[in-house]
């Protein structure tokens, strides 16, 4: 998604980008305009332990989870995260096609390539959680723009040599996890 990237032993929140999945799913309520609209977000909560999401299964139903709290729960929701090892699976390959659009709205990107590209607008103000909340970033208290990928800028699967999915998103004790940061804000301060 061309964001800066970290690593850092446990996780926080994650990106989830939605897939209308209508056919499949029946409108649960009446929903806010613009959250029936939204087909990304960044979670406003985590799991709960850690860079163990129960995989990928329970990283999306987290945000399934989410999204329905959020009036948006009659898409089909995926977290955008990348699997290493046999089987690796790449997080831009789990999204669709686009485009996405957060919780005002706003169009963060039209395309796969648009999003992993210079030209997405994901700022810390488009960044914003299911609820529409801004997330906070560097300078704020407290900062919470680590974002769990387990993928290269460019969306796909991290070679398998080192752990960086915390056990593909099964363990919050053994691993390292890759992260994006939701303010575009990295590491490097220049």
């Amino acid at each position: 998604m061309n964001a800066r990237h970290g690593v850092a032993r446990s996780g926080g929140a994650f990106l989830h980008l939605g897939l209308p999945a209508a056919v499949l799913l029946a409108m649960a309520g009446a929903a806010h305009a613009q959250q029936a609209q939204m087909s990304f977000f960044v979670t406003s909560v985590g799991a709960g332990k850690g860079a163990d999401l129960g995989g990928l299964e329970g990283a999306d139903k987290h945000c399934q989870t989410l999204a329905q709290a959020a009036g948006a729960g009659s898409k089909t929701w995926h977290a955008y995260l990348s699997t290493q090892g046999a089987g690796a699976v790449n997080a831009r390959d789990r999204i669709g096609k686009g485009p996405w659009q957060n919780a005002k709205g706003e169009v963060i990107a039209t395309s796969v390539d648009d999003l992993h590209s210079a030209n997405n607008k994901l700022t810390k103000q488009t960044n914003l959680s299911e609820k529409g909340e801004v997330i906070n970033g560097r300078g704020d208290k407290p900062n919470r723009h680590d974002i769990l990928t387990g993928s290269t800028p460019d969306g796909k699967a991290l070679p398998a040599d080192k752990d960086m999915t915390c056990k593909n998103y099964t363990s919050s004790t053994q691993g390292s996890v890759m992260l994006g940061h939701a303010d575009r804000s990295g590491l490097d301060d220049s």
